[in-house]
């Protein structure tokens, strides 16, 4: 099939442009490559890592070898030392291999069913090498110019916005991993039962999947999570440690931890408001009774009423200083108690249907 080129070329770049990750933005380019081509099959590559072990599948369509090594790679990845890989680490354009059998640079791919290939670098700003396009036949294909012109024009121009999708989860990942840190320091400092953290905040997630939020909620209510607690940073120790019950005005000390929290939070730019409301309404109670606002019913976030509910669930069945750990089942119960009082009645009775789904022992 013949493609209108630089109608397709607008086209797949608007949608990368808009693309919320790297995957969905480079899928359509590579249907369109197996639509548009003689390859029954194209697939994106990336490197995991900076010293790039091995390229990873990112994204395919169409068909891929149905064979052990193929089986191989998609586990485990495309080896860094494939000749086919060395070869673009110093190419400036694509490569195309009619026979992979009869090439040097297709040792390999034969062996995976594959007979001919194309492929397209993708590079870092730097100009390392951090991925490529590939399209491929099962049978030997002698690539026409109008298959070159194609590939090459459609992929070098979705390379340069695959490197940008790149580097933004490369940042991405690294904010993660620090929110994540600071989470697990708080718990250190607050003397929280090891894994609380991860464990509220996988806790937070499943829910929110099990109510099909969509990704851009899941990701505030994640951020939130790790920080939940960051405001206990203005906790004095000698309040915040206290074995035994708080004074009256030690508790006032203790709630303004939430306040706290938000003005730290916000200073982390990047958050986005259901992130910060997390950190500000996890202690807000459904009947109006909790702190700092009293807020209540859906006047609460949603963000906020899930992870409250998560976050009590794993501190009745985690042993604390203060008291020993209740068995799922006492928690359970302690949160049918508590709809419509503490909790979301609603958000309750998904909850009791997640744990029963999954089971006691998988939370």
């Amino acid at each position: 099939m013949r493609s209108n080129t630089p109608l397709a070329i607008l086209t797949l770049t608007q949608e990368a442009l808009a693309a919320p990750d790297l995957p969905s933005g480079v899928t359509p380019t590579l249907s369109h490559l197996v639509q548009h081509t003689a390859a029954v099959g194209s697939a994106y590559f990336q490197a995991q890592t900076r010293e790039v072990l091995g390229y990873h599948v990112r994204a395919a369509s169409g068909q891929m070898p149905d064979t052990p090594g193929m089986n191989a790679i998609a586990a485990h990845g495309l080896p860094v030392d494939t000749p086919l890989m060395r070869a673009l680490e110093h190419s400036t354009v694509p490569l195309f291999i009619d026979d992979t059998a009869a090439s040097p640079e297709g040792a390999g791919f034969y062996e995976l069913g594959v007979r001919s290939v194309a492929a397209a670098p993708v590079r870092q700003e730097r100009g390392q090498l951090i991925g490529a396009f590939l399209m491929h036949t099962f049978e030997p294909h002698r690539w026409t110019d109008d298959e070159a012109m194609l590939f090459g024009m459609v992929s070098g121009t979705i390379a340069a916005l695959a490197g940008r999708l790149s580097a933004q989860e490369e940042a991405q990942r690294a904010r993660e991993s620090a929110l994540r840190s600071l989470g697990l320091a708080l718990e250190a400092r607050d003397r929280e039962t090891q894994g609380h953290t991860d464990r509220v905040t996988a806790l937070a997630l499943r829910m929110a999947e099990r109510l099909q939020l969509p990704m851009e909620e899941c990701e505030a209510l994640r951020w939130g999570a790790y920080l939940h607690d960051i405001g206990k940073l203005a906790v004095p120790d000698a309040v915040l440690l206290k074995p035994g019950p708080l004074t009256p005005p030690e508790w006032h000390t203790m709630q303004l931890h939430v306040l706290d929290g938000h003005r730290f939070a916000q200073a982390l730019s990047f958050l986005p408001p259901e992130a910060l409301a997390v950190i500000t309404d996890h202690h807000e109670r459904w009947n109006g009774e909790g702190y700092p606002t009293g807020k209540a019913g859906r006047d609460i976030s949603l963000g906020g009423r899930i992870f409250a509910l998560c976050d009590v669930y794993d501190a009745l069945v985690s042993h604390r200083p203060y008291k020993v750990a209740w068995t799922s089942q006492e928690a359970l119960a302690e949160l049918r108690a508590q709809a419509g009082q503490h909790f979301d009645p609603d958000l309750v009775q998904e909850f009791l249907a997640m744990v029963e789904e999954t089971g006691h022992e998988r939370l």
